[in-house]
């Protein structure tokens, strides 16, 4: 299957009332677009990092009432699972598509990951671009650019994702639905892929 990018369809899926109506949608509709993009984008990786890299597509399961508002595609170096693990996500919302580096709340090592941040942190700031956004929550929409939260605020969010238990840290780029770039698949590939090679540094410093 060609991955020709995302329609109309594919963001209506998160109007669908009702859990099981919109996992069979998303299922049909968005899974095999990730299964597409998500097979060449670990094997990008892999190279990137000089690690095998495998690839987990959200299956909502622990969902029993409401009905997921995103889903996404993850990338980790551990076959099993990714949630404990700094990983890459593609992934889609109602109004947008994102492109993230995550470290959520699950992260077992991530006051030290954080630390670690903090300690080398003119050298994050010299490897994340102005144009890109952060996110201090996966479950939210919100993201705010490098830009408007400049020095201060980017330490100050490390520093939370460092001392707050459920504090998140993510980074990468959001892409509005409306973007025509969304429609042309292989330009989106191509700019997920060099997304993910300018935070594999920042994935290696976790380590």
């Amino acid at each position: 299957m060609e991955f020709k990018g995302f329609t109309k369809t594919d963001f209506d899926t998160f109007q669908i009332a009702g859990l099981d109506e919109r996992m069979e949608a998303i299922r049909e509709r968005i899974q095999p677009k990730f299964q597409t993009i998500g097979q060449g984008l670990t094997n990008d990786l892999s190279v990137r990092i000089g690690n095998e890299m495998f690839l987990h597509i959200a299956k909502h399961a622990r969902r029993t009432v409401n009905p997921p508002k995103d889903t996404w595609l993850a990338i980790a170096h551990n076959k099993r699972g990714y949630k404990q693990h700094p990983h890459f996500q593609v992934g889609v919302f109602d109004d947008h598509v994102f492109v993230w580096l995550a470290f959520i709340y699950e992260l077992p090592r991530k006051a030290e990951i954080a630390a670690n941040f903090l300690a080398h942190f003119d050298e994050v700031v010299k490897l994340i671009p102005e144009n890109f956004v952060i996110s201090l929550d996966h479950m939210k929409k919100d993201a705010d650019s490098v830009a408007n939260m400049g020095k201060d605020g980017l330490r100050s969010a490390l520093e939370r994702f460092r001392d707050v238990k459920k504090a998140e840290f993510l980074v990468g780029r959001h892409i509005a639905k409306d973007n025509p770039l969304l429609k042309n698949g292989p330009a989106f590939v191509d700019f997920v892929k060099e997304t993910f090679e300018t935070l594999v540094p920042l994935y290696l410093m976790a380590f």
